[in-house]
C-alpha cells in the first residue's frame, strides 16, 4: 500500500497566492520572505482567479492598487533592488494591453538582473471561447498569445494550461528569481480559465521553502591568475559595477582598495561602492564620468571589474581603455561577464572574491606606488573644486541651473536619504557631480534607461525603506511619460519626495541631436512655427498644478533660496510632496562639465546641412581611436 498525501483543493490562482506567500530566501544567515507583496490591476483576465484569490488570501499577501502596469513592475524593481535582490513584488494584470504593458518593465528589470514576477492573464487554455475579447489571433500558431511577446525579455516564461503544471512553473520560477546569475523578470502567463480552476493540491506544495542565496568563491587557478595579473600591474584600476552592491561587498572593496591602493572608479549601477569621500573614490567613469577617473582609465595597465557589465557608457564605447597592453580581470558571478574584453575571468561572488583576493594579495604585501597615489588624489581634489563650482550660487534670488538644483539638495541629504533617476540629462549630472554618502543612496536605473521608472521605483524603495527619506528626480519630459503612481502614493500614504524640474523639454536628446546634426530638432516642449519645427513659445503646461490635481501636496520654488527651503519643507515632511523648480529651456546648455570621453551615436555619412557635415567630421575623428580588446 502506498502512503495517502494529504491534499487541499484550490483553485490555481488560489494555489498560486499560498504558494508564494510560503516562500523565503536566506543570505549570510538572514532569512526574508521572497514576494512581499502584489501589485495588480484587474480585469476579465485575472479578476475572478487573482483577484478573488488576493481576497481569500488577504492576510498572506499584501496587496498595491497600481494605475499603469509598467509603473507596476519598476515599483516592484525599485524594491527588489532595495532589498539586495532578496525580496522582491509580484504583478498580476489582465490579458490583452495590460499584459502587453508588462514589456518594457521587464525588460528594465532583465536588463539590470533585477528579480520580479510577472502573472499576466492569458487567454482560454480550453479555447472553449476563441477568439476571447483582447484575443491577438495568430494563422499560423493556434498557442500563442500577446503574453508570447514577454519571453524574450523574461528570465523563465511558462504558460500554465493545466492546474497541475503550476508545480514545476511555480518552483523553477522561484529558482531563476533566487539565482544571483540567472535572476531579472519571471513570467507565469496565467489562463484566466485556469487561474479559477479547482485541483486537489498535495499539502506539500504550501509548505515553507527556503531558497539559499549562494555566494561561491574562486576556482583556484583563476585566483592564482588575477594575484598574478595584479601584482604584475603599475597602473590598475577598479571599476566597481552593481555587482559590488548586490553582493553587498561595499566593505570589503574598500577593505581591498584601502590595502592595495588602487583607485575605485563606478559606473552608475556602482556609484557609492566607496563613500564619495573615501580616500580610493576617484568617481564615475565613462561618458558621464569624472575627469580623474577617466585619465585614471585612458593609462591603466589593467583594469579590474567588479560586478559590471563594461557597456559603452562605461567603455566610452570601447575607446576609454588606451593604454598599449591592457589588460582586463573581471571578478563577476556571472561567466558570461567574466570574459568580457578578453579579460582574465574570476568567476565569484563579488564579496567573496575580494576577500579571496585581499588575503592573497596581503601575504606578498602588494601595493601600488606612493606617487600613484598622490597623483590620483591630487587629480581628484582639483574635481572636487569643479564639482564645488558647479553646485555654487552665488546670487540665490535667480532661477537655478541645474547642477545648482542638484547642489542645493546635495547639501540637504545625509546617508539616510535615497536619490532615484533613470533618464534625460540628470544622470549625467548626478554621475559626475553627486557626493554619494552611503551604499544605497545613490539608485540611478541605467542598464536600460527608461524614462518613468522613477517615481514608481520611489514608492518600491520606499515600502522597502520605510525610514529613509526617498526623492525621485525627473525632468518634465520624464514626468510627463508616467506620473499615474503619484496616485497609488497618494492613496496609501507613501511618503516619497519628488523633485521635478521643468526644462521645457528632452533636454539630454536635444543636446545630443545638436551633437551629432540634428539641431535639437524634435526636442523641445515648444508650440510649432511656421516651417513645422517645434521652435514657437515654450507650451503653457503648469506641471505642479497637474502634480497638485492627483492629490499630493506640491512647493514651487522660482529661486535657489526658494528651492533651498523648499527641499528642507519636504524632507520633513511625513506626506507625498513634490518640490517643483523651473530651470533653464531644453535648449540652452545645463552647467555641468561636459562629457570626459566620447559615446558613439553614429552621425549621418551623407548630409548637405553645415551642422551634420561638421558633426560626420568629429564622428569620424572618434571612431578612429576605437580599438578591440582581443
Amino acid at each position: 500500500m502506498t502512503a495517502q498525501t494529504s491534499t487541499t483543493r484550490l483553485t490555481v490562482a488560489q494555489a498560486l497566492v499560498r504558494f508564494l506567500a510560503a516562500q523565503y530566501t536566506e543570505r549570510d544567515g538572514v532569512r526574508q520572505r521572497l514576494i512581499g507583496a502584489t501589485w495588480g490591476i484587474f480585469g476579465h483576465g485575472n479578476v475572478a482567479g487573482l483577484g478573488q484569490a488576493l481576497i481569500e488570501y488577504g492576510d498572506d499577501m499584501p496587496f498595491h492598487q497600481g494605475r499603469n502596469e509598467q509603473s507596476m513592475v519598476h515599483a516592484a524593481v525599485g524594491y527588489a533592488r532595495q532589498s539586495n535582490r532578496l525580496s522582491t513584488h509580484a504583478v498580476t494584470t489582465s490579458i490583452g494591453p495590460g499584459a502587453t504593458n508588462l514589456v518594457t518593465g521587464a525588460a528594465l528589470a532583465t536588463v539590470n538582473h533585477i528579480p520580479v514576477l510577472l502573472l499576466p492573464g492569458d487567454i482560454f487554455a480550453t479555447r472553449v471561447a476563441d477568439p476571447v475579447l483582447q484575443q491577438l489571433e495568430v494563422p499560423y500558431a493556434g498557442d500563442v498569445s500577446v503574453n508570447d511577446t514577454l519571453r524574450p525579455v523574461s528570465r523563465y516564461f511558462d504558460r500554465v494550461t493545466r492546474p497541475e503544471a503550476l508545480i514545476p512553473a511555480a518552483l523553477q520560477a522561484m529558482r531563476v528569481l533566487t539565482d544571483p546569475v540567472e535572476t531579472g523578470a519571471v513570467t507565469l502567463a496565467l489562463p484566466q480559465d485556469v487561474q479559477a480552476e479547482a485541483y486537489d493540491w498535495p499539502d506539500e506544495f504550501f509548505a515553507e521553502r527556503t531558497w539559499v542565496v549562494r555566494r561561491p568563491g574562486a576556482d583556484p587557478t583563476e585566483l592564482a591568475e588575477a594575484v598574478r595579473a595584479i601584482r604584475a600591474a603599475r597602473r590598475p584600476l577598479i571599476v566597481a559595477g552593481g555587482g559590488v552592491h548586490h553582493s553587498r561587498a561595499e566593505e570589503a572593496l574598500a577593505e581591498f582598495a584601502e590595502a592595495t591602493g588602487i583607485p575605485v572608479a563606478s559606473t552608475q549601477a556602482g556609484k557609492g561602492s566607496l563613500r564619495y569621500d573615501h580616500p580610493q573614490d576617484v568617481g564615475g567613469v565613462g561618458h558621464t564620468g569624472t575627469a580623474t577617473a577617466d585619465e585614471l582609465a585612458r593609462t591603466a595597465d589593467l583594469v579590474i571589474g567588479v560586478g559590471t557589465r563594461y557597456t559603452d557608457f562605461t567603455t566610452a564605447s570601447n575607446t576609454l581603455f588606451a593604454a598599449d597592453g591592457v589588460r582586463f580581470l573581471n571578478l563577476n558571478i556571472a561567466p558570461y561577464d567574466g570574459h568580457k574584453l578578453a579579460g582574465l575571468p574570476l568567476v565569484a561572488d563579488a564579496r567573496s572574491g575580494l576577500g579571496e583576493l585581499t588575503a592573497a594579495l596581503q601575504t606578498h604585501g602588494h601595493r601600488v606606488t606612493d606617487a600613484y597615489v598622490t597623483e590620483y588624489s591630487e587629480d581628484k581634489e582639483r574635481w572636487e573644486q569643479r564639482v564645488d563650482a558647479c553646485y555654487e550660487a552665488e546670487e540665490p534670488d535667480v532661477r537655478p541651473t541645474q547642477p545648482q538644483v542638484l547642489g542645493a539638495l546635495d547639501a540637504l541629504a545625509d546617508e539616510s536619504d535615497v536619490i532615484i533617476n533613470a533618464a534625460g540629462s540628470l544622470p549625467g549630472d548626478l554621475h559626475k557631480l553627486w557626493r554619494a554618502r552611503s551604499r544605497d543612496q545613490y539608485h540611478l536605473e541605467y542598464g536600460y534607461s527608461c524614462m518613468g521608472y522613477e517615481i514608481p521605483a520611489a514608492i518600491g524603495v520606499k515600502l522597502a525603506a520605510p525610514e529613509r527619506n526617498v526623492w525621485a528626480l525627473v525632468g518634465d519630459g520624464t514626468y510627463l511619460m508616467m506620473p499615474t503612481e503619484i496616485v497609488t502614493a497618494v492613496q496609501e500614504g507613501i511618503a516619497i519626495k519628488i523633485l521635478l524640474v521643468q526644462n521645457h523639454g528632452y533636454a539630454s536628446i536635444g543636446g545630443l541631436s545638436e551633437s551629432v546634426g540634428g539641431e535639437r530638432f524634435g526636442t523641445a516642449y515648444r508650440y510649432t512655427s511656421d516651417d513645422g519645427t517645434f521652435t514657437g513659445a515654450p507650451l503653457p503646461v503648469d506641471l505642479a498644478a497637474n502634480v497638485a490635481s492627483l492629490g499630493m501636496r506640491v512647493l514651487r520654488a522660482k529661486t535657489v533660496r526658494e528651492l533651498r527651503e523648499a527641499l528642507a519643507e519636504a524632507r520633513r515632511a511625513d506626506t507625498p510632496t513634490c518640490v517643483y523648480v523651473e530651470t533653464e529651456t531644453a535648449d540652452t546648455v545645463s552647467g555641468p562639465p561636459p562629457a570626459q570621453a566620447w559615446w558613439d551615436v553614429p552621425v549621418a555619412e551623407t548630409a548637405t546641412r553645415p551642422s551634420a557635415v561638421k558633426a560626420r567630421e568629429l564622428y569620424e575623428r572618434h571612431v578612429s581611436t576605437r580599438r578591440r580588446h582581443l
